[in-house]
């Protein structure tokens, strides 16, 4: 009798926990995931890390991958305020800051990445000459991380960073480019040559007019020059006399000392 007892309470408890796992699901969320529940067809709240037991019939999860993501757009036909066309390619980082809206806002918030990139892109190049994107193209990251993250806000995404990559030229352009860069090399060799050879000039001009303040500076000049070479005379005038100054070099000068 007892042992009848203790079978029917097994296959009992062996029915209910059949019965159990049948209706209950398990689900676990990671720590780089948010999860949205759902009871029949309706949000009820944004889960965060764990594990949960869900009615399967009634409830569901919807788990969201929140890491930090990487999107390269690649080479944009763009014209500028000047009518040159270009190619930009934009390289942004983002991340999923609302699951909620990020799956309710658009069927895609890729997709919506993309063409917000896209659109900033336009506005800015649109409304700028090339010679100011080129002298100004961190300011235009600086843009276009602005200009985008307030349109991103609304799909429940964070921009984390928004930088062009890659500004490619129409081949003719290029080689204008490369021609003013050499331009601007040879300018500013010829405008240091310049600046030398004005310098020797008034180094010139300060030397002649000490002359002339001073005539015997010049006399001077000379004995200094002469005792750095070979030995030799030479007569200085001064006055009505004149006067022989042998002159010594330093090599004899050295060679009497060691004697």
């Amino acid at each position: 009798m007892n042992i009848n007892i203790l079978v029917i309470a097994i296959i009992t408890v062996f029915i209910i926990v059949l019965i159990i796992k049948s209706l209950l699901k398990r689900v676990i969320i990671y720590d780089w995931e948010k999860g949205l529940k759902y009871k029949k067809g309706k949000y009820i709240k944004t889960l965060d890390a764990g594990s949960y037991w869900i009615y399967k019939f009634s409830t569901a999860i919807q788990k969201v991958d929140t890491r930090p993501r990487f999107v390269s757009v690649p080479g944009q036909e763009v014209l500028s305020s000047d009518s040159v066309s270009l190619k930009v390619s934009i390289v942004t980082q983002y991340k999923i800051d609302n699951p909620f809206n990020a799956v309710t806002k658009s069927a895609n918030y890729e997709e919506s990445l993309y063409t917000s990139l896209q659109i900033a892109l336009r506005e800015i190049i649109g409304n700028s000459p090339v010679d100011e994107l080129l002298e100004k193209r961190n300011e235009f990251s600086k843009k276009l991380f602005e200009l985008t993250n307030k349109k991103l806000e609304e799909f429940g995404l964070k921009l984390i960073s928004a930088d062009l990559k890659d500004i490619m030229f129409p081949g003719e352009l290029k080689k204008m480019f490369s021609q003013i860069v050499k331009a601007k090399k040879e300018g500013l060799a010829i405008l240091e040559r310049a600046r030398g050879e004005s310098a020797a000039l008034r180094n010139l001009a300060n030397a002649a007019k000490m002359i002339e303040d001073n005539p015997n500076l010049m006399q001077l000049r000379m004995i200094q020059a002469l005792s750095e070479s070979s030995g030799s005379t030479i007569v200085l005038n001064t006055g009505n006399v004149a006067q022989m100054v042998p002159l010594k070099s330093k090599q004899i000068e050295q060679a009497e000392k060691k004697e």
